[in-house]
């Protein structure tokens, strides 16, 4: 028996909706209660669902068509029992039973048993797999009846984010650069492949805000060209870093929020104790961070000895696997190149960045003693994870760090 399935009064006030997702396609076989649309309007979301047990013959409708009350969706060929009255029409095959079958929609949140595509969601929760290109058969279910739940889908792309795999699979068109001139291909080298990785990554899934400000470093220069006296009795070269690193750390023990990251799930704070701040360190085959552990109890020449070594080992290929674990905050420093002002991107799984740029002489107008006064001053950005710390707090930090790099006894 053939059975047309037209779309029934939806209630509320609503005459038509969209449809949103075509779960069945001619050939399919469908049971009782699998889902074969999903409509939307303005007002709701609607799973509908099949009364009848048999093969799809012929889809009416297509993504996005808007249909009205009693239009026709689809047929199924059934041979269940129907207690409706069959209307009879003559086709070049000759007479064959047709009988219009209105279902009974079924909101988003009502149970049912799992579609034919192998996977059974809510509206909302297909809305967004589709968004972010999710193959939600790829999506454990725990609801009832084997549903995805949005809390199984978010759990998908937690487990995603903590395995530093892709969520989406993404590719660039293949182009002929050489139709427009001489080209030459230069291999990536596999630090700049597993750093471009995590670099996009931890831009795709942290909520970047990024703080800009400036310091006046002139105590911090004084205190430098002190120290530079005494380190070139020991060999050891004596930079703004190390003073940068000392002011970083007595911020972050002030707003240890800082020096924290989120559990695998994302979930809870994880609180460290302890401050590891990782250096970004150019290096011919790409950029590496090594770690500077217990940065907290080292004075500024330890520090300077310390970059000099590691940024030395980072360039020549010398580091250890565990040099480049266990860091809580990191550092880039471009003070020595150029440029003003940049947005790090957070090295996961900490929770905020510090970039540092070139130091330059500015004339700052001193109110209080209505002067001008030539003041050495370093411009500096700071990104941070939004889900962690808020705008307030980074402001907070910024303000406090620069306060700090104008106290002597921050380098003590």
């Amino acid at each position: 028996m053939l059975k047309k399935i037209v779309l029934p009064d939806l209630g509320e006030g609503i005459d038509s909706a969209d449809v949103s997702e075509i779960l069945i396609k001619p050939g399919d076989t469908v049971s009782v209660d699998d889902i074969i649309l999903v409509l939307e309007s303005d007002k709701a979301s609607m799973e509908i669902p099949s009364e009848n047990s048999g093969v799809v013959k012929e889809v009416f409708v297509a993504m996005g068509d808007e249909v009205k009350t009693g239009e026709s969706l689809l047929s199924i060929e059934t041979t269940s029992d129907n207690k409706d009255k069959p209307d009879i029409q003559k086709t070049e095959e000759g007479p064959k039973e047709v009988v219009e079958k209105s279902v009974k929609p079924v909101e988003a949140k009502q149970e049912t048993k799992p579609s034919t595509d192998k996977t059974f969601a809510s509206p909302g929760v297909r809305r967004l797999s589709r968004e972010l290109e999710i193959d939600l058969s790829l999506v454990g279910a725990t609801g009832e009846k084997g549903r995805i739940t949005k809390e199984d889908l978010h759990g998908y792309i937690k487990q995603k984010m903590v395995q530093g795999g892709s969520i989406t699979a993404s590719s660039f068109p293949k182009i002929d650069f050489s139709q427009w001139g001489v080209v030459e291909n230069t291999p990536l080298t596999k630090i700049q492949k597993i750093t471009g990785e995590r670099l996009q990554q931890a831009w795709q899934t942290i909520p970047h805000v990024t703080q800009f400000d400036e310091a006046d470093i002139s105590v911090l220069n004084s205190k430098r060209i002190e120290l530079k006296k005494e380190g070139l009795k020991k060999n050891i070269k004596v930079t703004f870093l190390p003073f940068i690193i000392k002011a970083v750390v007595k911020a972050l023990k002030e707003f240890p929020r800082f020096n924290s990251s989120l559990d695998h799930l994302g979930e809870n704070l994880v609180q460290k104790n302890y401050f590891n701040i990782g250096i970004a360190v150019d290096t011919p085959t790409g950029l590496v961070v090594p770690v500077i552990k217990d940065a907290d109890n080292k004075s500024v020449l330890g520090l300077s000895e310390e970059l000099m070594d590691i940024s030395e080992r980072a360039r020549t290929k010398k580091l250890k696997p565990e040099e480049l674990k266990g860091g809580s905050f990191t550092i880039s420093s471009l003070g020595g190149i150029g440029g003003t002002n940049f947005t790090p991107i957070i090295n996961p799984p900490e929770v905020a960045i510090m970039g540092v740029s070139k130091s330059s002489w500015k004339p700052l107008y001193d109110y209080k003693n209505k002067e001008i006064i030539p003041t050495f001053v370093m411009p500096y950005s700071l990104s941070y994870d939004h889900r962690v710390i808020d705008g307030a707090l980074g402001a907070s930090f910024t303000t406090f760090f620069s306060r700090s790099l104008l106290d002597v006894s921050t380098f003590e």
